[in-house]
């Protein structure tokens, strides 16, 4: 009976279960998405948030902890030094589930597991900051593009004056 047990066994004993959470949440971190099924994917989630909050303070504790559980330097490299960075503001939902469908084979239900500031799509602030660089860009731009049709309709005046003149003199 499983009664009071929450989390789920993926049908896999516990040595195999932590190895496989193990592995996923070393590829999520390296590659910022991973494409599984829902119930892994949940069951993922619960696994690495823990760890990316851990990462948010890098100490040496904080590290031997992550790597107690990822048992991957590189993995654990990539997410003191670029991930958690990303995430410091961030008040805990480090990844998104996005349902894909089901797999031809067996029908299973799969989803696409990210971190959420990886994604350039979804993440507002990246593209806020880049608008407003450009809107200042622009700005100025578009103060000299306003004055240099001013300018342009001032020296097409004399030009067709001068037209008008030669026209005259071809006449005679």
């Amino acid at each position: 009976m499983r009664h009071g047990k929450k989390f789920n066994h993926l049908g896999r004993t516990a040595s195999h279960r932590s190895a496989l959470l193990s592995n996923m949440a070393c590829s999520l971190i390296e590659h910022k998405r991973i494409n599984t099924t829902v119930a892994k994917a949940k069951a993922l989630r619960v696994y690495v948030e823990p760890l990316l909050t851990k990462a948010k303070e890098d100490t040496t504790h904080n590290r031997r902890i992550v790597f107690s559980y990822l048992q991957s330097k590189e993995a654990v490299t990539e997410l003191f030094r670029s991930v958690a960075p990303k995430i410091a503001e961030r008040n805990g939902g480090y990844t998104r589930i996005i349902k894909t469908g089901f797999r031809q084979g067996d029908a299973a239900d799969m989803a696409l597991i990210e971190l959420v500031d990886f994604n350039e799509l979804y993440n507002p602030n990246a593209e806020e900051k880049k608008a407003t660089r450009r809107s200042r860009r622009s700005t100025s731009t578009a103060k000299v593009a306003v004055e240099a049709p001013v300018v342009e309709e001032k020296v097409e005046e004399p030009t067709a004056e001068a037209t008008d003149s030669t026209e005259e003199k071809a006449g005679e």
